[in-house]
């Protein structure tokens, strides 16, 4: 899609607890202002970019979360980004500008059926303060019903160029002939020493993450980082194009959250999700409906689910051919389909 025109788009996040608002926004609107656009980001909390982007984006100002209401004059796209709750009188400046802007709320990714009946719904606000205006649902999603996925257009090229080893050298790894390489970012997970136990039946590098991933294999191996034929290495905080290529250098991702769910997708190698854990349950539906739709053998919905159960017993990892050929499958899919910041960008320049 041709864009003839540079829009101001207003992006507001908040970052929660685990960097995953902040990761998936950052990467929108790094996206958005490659295509042409100027982006406002506003961010409670900036500082996860000092690693996560620590080059920025040309055309991306990242702005604190705005104190001074009144004199915030909104662009030509506002979106709210996983519903953060816009300040009343920032809305009121919305609804009172010359050319009121559009208003998306970007919501957080599910496969589960009604994401496809609600994406690009309107539903007119019900505080006073947004008379006159009307918020859209925007739904990211894996079918051509809804939002698409995050895809940079040079990915599917930067994927074919990518050199493994290369990579992993100037990251002073090496990684002998006979060795996979796991890749691991996850929760608290009591399942850790079991698959530590799977993982040294064979010669395995895992790279583990910082934070709860790094600190929860070192309390598991000790100092050593070994076990059997498994050797552990720590990966430092990394900015999202190098954790990607971490990614595309493993054999098998174990990823969490929403961005690295995303971008472990795009890699097209067999992963397991450590999806984000709610109180009421709500995400072993959520888990569920992307495992049907991706079409998962019985061995990954095992595996899958037992990563997710909370307890400390795991099944057989499934065997990786099969495994592989499906996310293989699975990502050409996701290339046939449009991806979400071109869709954002056709929402908005629709005629209204």
């Amino acid at each position: 899609m041709q864009v003839m025109q540079a829009w101001q788009w207003d992006v507001f996040c908040r970052v929660v607890d685990n960097f995953g608002d902040i990761g998936v926004c950052w990467r929108l609107v790094a996206d958005l202002a490659a295509r042409g656009q100027r982006v406002r980001l506003w961010v409670d909390d900036a500082a996860p970019l000092r690693w996560m982007a620590p080059d920025g984006a040309a055309g991306v100002d990242v702005q604190g979360w705005p104190r001074d209401t009144a004199a915030f004059v909104p662009g030509d796209v506002v979106i709210e980004a996983f519903g953060c709750d816009l300040p009343g009188a920032l809305v009121r400046r919305m609804a009172l500008a010359a050319r009121p802007p559009l208003w998306i709320n970007l919501e957080y990714l599910s496969a589960e059926d009604f994401v496809e009946r609600s994406h690009r719904l309107g539903s007119p606000p019900t505080d006073a303060a947004a008379a006159g205006l009307q918020k859209f649902f925007f739904y990211p999603g894996f079918t051509p019903s809804t939002g698409g996925l995050i895809r940079e257009p040079d990915l599917a090229s930067r994927l074919r160029a990518f050199d493994a080893p290369a990579w992993l050298a100037t990251r002073s790894v090496r990684v002998s002939s006979s060795e996979r390489v796991v890749s691991l970012f996850c929760y608290e997970q009591p399942a850790l020493p079991a698959l530590l136990a799977q993982l040294s039946a064979q010669p395995t590098l895992l790279l583990a993450t910082a934070g709860h991933a790094a600190r929860q294999v070192v309390a598991a191996l000790g100092p050593a980082m070994r076990l059997g034929d498994l050797r552990a290495l720590p990966i430092e905080l990394s900015s999202q194009g190098e954790y990607d290529h971490l990614l595309w250098a493993s054999d098998l991702n174990f990823v969490r959250g929403e961005d690295s769910f995303v971008r472990a997708q795009w890699a097209g190698k067999p992963f397991v999700w450590h999806i984000y854990p709610q109180q009421d349950g709500a995400h072993v539906a959520k888990l569920d409906a992307f495992l049907a739709r991706f079409g998962a053998s019985i061995e990954v919905q095992g595996f899958c689910h037992a990563w997710n159960a909370g307890g400390t017993v795991l099944p057989t990892l499934p065997g990786p051919c099969d495994w592989r050929r499906q996310c293989e499958n699975w990502r050409d899919r996701l290339f046939a389909q449009v991806d979400l910041t071109s869709q954002l960008l056709g929402f908005a320049f629709e005629p209204r």
